[in-house]
């Protein structure tokens, strides 16, 4: 083996600060931080800029160590999918018990701090939100059922409901529907990804619906789970967190998702193969924005509200 092999062989197997933030899942983080600042700022209690900003890091925290727990425990499945393969594990950037390592401290730091700087009911949704992800889907719901993403989609929904227990110190109306916005999303938003990725689930053995039931069952479950979602995201309009902005935005959004669907429905497998399931990756695409699109129209009523133009 020459020198330059060993160096190049070291400089792979180092990690960078990068690496380590990729465990956290950045992306998906934004998510986390985006929906649990309009859970937090559409409360109708305010709350210091501060502790708002506080609190939004400790959740943030939180659910970037669920996503390097999810990464230690999957790093198996990882390094089997193309789309995960380049993962700090899989590609050999952060040992394992470090990512665990990692994990476990910002568990502990983001709910301890969250408690101490807002409430412990906040914290007590953030430590559970953390061993929903980690434990209930990651570990268990995953690689058992076809249904990990319907159960395991509770995980991704309470980051609203932690915002507002952060400023109310409590649950309401309000704060469980954010949950169920969030809830109802996720099946037709990630069966919309299995569709075109469905290859790295069967090489991965993960019990995808396209794995067990195949795309055809998944294409009616889209549509199922779509339809059930439009009534629950309509319905927030007409609470005190809704308005005729939200509503306006909302019922636009919902009238694409649902054509969406049904032309995700009407697809045969070799078109769909043919035009390299361009209909499904747009319904992926539109799911994004439909639900930031949805928290960002929270967001507006709760800005509007101080000027007498916010609700109903």
């Amino acid at each position: 083996m020459t020198d330059a092999s060993i160096n190049t062989q070291v400089q792979e197997g180092e990690a960078g600060f990068g690496d380590f933030v990729a465990l956290l899942k950045p992306r998906v983080m934004s998510l986390v931080v985006f929906t649990a600042a309009v859970g937090l700022l559409a409360a109708p209690v305010s709350v210091h800029p501060f502790l708002a900003f506080c609190a939004v890091l400790f959740i943030a925290l939180g659910g970037g160590a669920s996503g390097a727990l999810n990464m230690w425990y999957d790093s198996d499945i990882d390094a089997v999918m193309k789309r995960t393969a380049r993962r700090p594990i899989p590609s050999g950037k952060v040992a394992p018990q470090d990512a665990l390592a990692l994990g476990l401290a910002l568990s502990v730091l983001s709910v301890v701090m969250l408690g101490l700087a807002a409430n412990w009911l906040a914290a007590g949704l953030l430590a559970f939100t953390i061993f929903f992800y980690a434990v209930v889907y990651t570990m268990w719901l995953k690689r058992w059922t076809p249904q990990n993403i319907v159960i395991g989609g509770a995980a991704g929904a309470f980051p609203p409901m932690i915002g507002w227990a952060v400023a109310t110190g409590g649950i309401s109306l309000e704060s469980v529907l954010m949950f169920a916005l969030t809830f109802m999303w996720t099946p037709p938003h990630f069966w919309a990804l299995a569709l075109f990725m469905n290859s790295d689930y069967e090489k991965a053995g993960v019990p995808m619906l396209t794995v067990t039931h195949g795309r055809r069952s998944t294409r009616r479950h889209v549509l199922a789970y779509t339809l059930l979602l439009a009534p629950v995201a309509v319905g927030i309009a007409f609470t005190s967190i809704g308005g005729p902005v939200y509503l306006t935005v909302s019922v636009i959004l919902n009238l694409l998702f649902i054509k969406g669907a049904f032309d995700i429905l009407r697809r045969d497998e070799a078109v769909a193969e043919a035009d390299k399931y361009r209909v499904e990756k747009r319904f992926f695409a539109l799911s994004l924005l439909y639900l930031f699109l949805h928290f960002g129209a929270i967001l507006a009523e709760a800005a509007l509200k101080p000027w007498g133009l916010g609700g109903w």
